[in-house]
């Protein structure tokens, strides 16, 4: 399970990024207690725009930031991001610290932030293999997404005791300071030890990008799955934050524990994906429908404690579904192309939620916050069937990159693109 950690440049890695995401976590609770609560009066359609432009520089530029994570040294651009971030942190900090925030400080600020975030997750996601084995890589990637998630544990829970004895202000201060675990991390790093990736110069690589993904149907279908994830399923930053204060009618303490619990399920999946060394197709769809079932409990649960019982199958299941096919879509890339694939990967993940957040934020004001979880359960649900018949009608095709067996389906690397 912790194979990778016996490596000393990721086992820095990790720990600085763990620290990091304890930090992120705690601004993403804060930030959205700062709209709902103090800067609006529960708007959700406030907090469904700023979700929104945080993620769309990332469906905007992820092209570009994939391209440039394959020209140049990702240690190198993975500092300007992380520094880029703390100062985006720290300003918010300082402006409600201050007393002058306003609503547009944090829709212009959010922006930012996604802007560094797209140049930063293409870079971030694509490092692992510079650091270990290609056999290791689904370990390094199931441990990376078991930092996230532990973090996901501590820093709602954190933030909502910080924010209800000094304020929201302290909790955003401490995600600002946090990046320097990362930055430390990198610094202190064995350059000599790592294995970087051909770095490509050709014209032209930003369009080779989308020709490689094109002409592998594979991944194709990989990337919608989690686009329809991305985009009506995870906006639990928007969903929970609803649910909590417009129907259960908590505290910053209740609403924080709501992201710990979630953070049980995914931290969970984590930890079973460092030790999955077969990638089964049919684990992705499994996963995908157990996640619809458990959003659609959500949007009827009769009260706080159903509420967030039921988060800790949600967070299983979503985890399951993200950590297989990020582990599939690298492993069955060209390292040269690696970059660009992942930041195609991450816009279509992540960029969708400029799309779904605002709309489910008006969902929220409209037809009420349950609304917003039943149509993420529907969505999602929908997707299965899709995903489903499409493997069926072209079962056979010789072009996925899956080897069928009686017994099951197990995604394996590919040497080249079809």
């Amino acid at each position: 399970m912790f194979t990778s950690m016996g490596i000393r440049n990721y086992r820095l890695f990790w720990t600085g990024g763990l620290i990091s995401n304890i930090g992120t976590w705690m601004a993403r609770v804060a930030q959205d207690w700062l709209v709902l609560t103090i800067l609006t009066a529960n708007s959700s359609t406030a907090l469904g725009i700023v979700t929104g432009l945080q993620f769309l520089p990332i469906a905007l530029l992820a092209p570009y930031a994939g391209s440039l994570a394959d020209r140049i040294p990702k240690r190198t651009l993975l500092m300007y991001t992380q520094a880029a971030q703390a100062l985006v942190g720290l300003t918010l900090a300082g402006l409600v610290l201050s007393g002058v925030v306003q609503l547009w400080h944090v829709y212009l600020l959010a922006t930012l932030l996604g802007v560094a975030s797209a140049f930063d997750g293409p870079a971030r996601q694509s490092f692992a293999p510079e650091m270990v084995p290609e056999k290791l890589i689904p370990n390094a990637v199931g441990l990376n997404t078991t930092s996230f998630h532990a973090a996901r544990l501590v820093g709602p829970a954190v933030a909502g005791l910080i924010i209800a004895w000094w304020g929201v202000g302290p909790a955003l201060l401490l995600n600002g300071i946090s990046f320097v675990a990362v930055l430390i991390a990198l610094v202190l790093m064995d350059g000599t030890a790592l294995t970087p990736a051909p770095r490509t110069r050709a014209k032209g690589s930003i369009a080779a990008g989308f020709r490689y993904v094109r002409s592998r149907p594979d991944i194709m279908l990989l990337m919608f799955i989690v686009f329809m994830l991305g985009t009506f399923g995870l906006n639990f930053q928007l969903t929970n934050a609803l649910m909590a204060t417009a129907v259960f009618h908590v505290g910053a303490e209740q609403y924080g524990l709501l992201g710990s619990v979630l953070a049980i399920g995914s931290l969970s999946a984590g930890l079973l994906a460092a030790r999955r060394t077969q990638l089964r197709l049919r684990l992705i769809i499994g996963a995908m429908a157990g996640f619809s079932l458990a959003v659609a409990v959500l949007a009827i649960a009769p009260n706080y404690w159903w509420y967030a019982a039921f988060l800790v199958p949600t967070g299983l299941t979503s985890l399951t579904v993200m950590t297989v096919a990020n582990a599939s879509v690298q492993l069955s890339t060209e390292p040269v192309m690696r970059g660009r694939v992942m930041a195609l990967y991450q816009a279509i993940f992540l960029g969708g939620t400029p799309l779904g957040a605002p709309v489910l934020g008006w969902i929220g004001d409209a037809w009420g916050p349950r609304w917003t979880l039943a149509i993420g359960a529907i969505a999602c649900a929908l997707t299965v069937v899709v995903a489903v018949g499409y493997l069926v009608r072209r079962s056979g095709w010789g072009v996925l990159p899956w080897r069928q067996s009686d017994e099951e389906v197990v995604l394996e690397p590919v040497e080249e693109a079809r």
